[in-house]
């Protein structure tokens, strides 16, 4: 797959990047390279790989499912501008 100086303009338009008279050429080359090494990787056989989460197969450390904090709902519902049955109310946003 290889990207033309049309598609270079256009993609500076979409982006809004100024892209120069000077850089197309450069910037041609450079995706083009880029595009290319994507090639090579898509190219290659990964049927018999195994998917990995972590490349050093890494075990997340997880914590207790403990409270930690205390209930201060009654401290807080006074303050809120609106407030009925223990709930905070809130405008309407979507119609």
């Amino acid at each position: 797959m290889s990207i033309s100086r049309a598609d270079i303009e256009k993609l500076g338009e979409l982006a809004r990047i100024a892209i120069t008279e000077e850089n197309i050429e450069t910037t041609t080359t450079s995706i083009n390279n880029v595009l290319s090494l994507v090639d090579q990787l898509q190219s290659a056989d990964t049927s018999n790989v195994e998917p990995l989460a972590n490349p050093l197969d890494a075990r997340q450390r997880l914590r207790a499912d403990t409270v930690t904090e205390t209930d201060q709902r009654a401290n807080f519902q006074p303050l809120a501008p609106a407030a009925e049955k223990s709930l905070y109310l809130v405008p309407k946003v979507i119609e």
